[in-house]
């Protein structure tokens, strides 16, 4: 696995702000959330994942590239 540059973590970091609603299209997951299950993004990692708090009470990261979602409403900075 290679992990993201200090660069590209802070663009996710700006592309993706705590706050974010994202809409899931589809994970390769057992443990994944139902297709169109709604979460909020709150925060980025520091392997360049997405820390997703979804409306079913999981917590399953999002990985960007990987998995397949899509930016309900931008979060704002806190």
């Amino acid at each position: 696995m290679r992990f993201p540059s200090k660069e590209q973590i802070t663009v996710l970091r700006e592309r993706y702000p705590r706050g974010t609603k994202v809409e899931l299209l589809g994970m390769d997951d057992p443990q994944a959330p139902p297709k169109g299950t709604m979460g909020e993004i709150l925060g980025v990692d520091d392997a360049g994942q997405l820390l997703v708090r979804w409306a079913t009470g999981s917590s399953l990261s999002l990985i960007p590239g990987v998995d397949s979602f899509r930016i309900a409403e931008k979060g704002g900075r806190s």
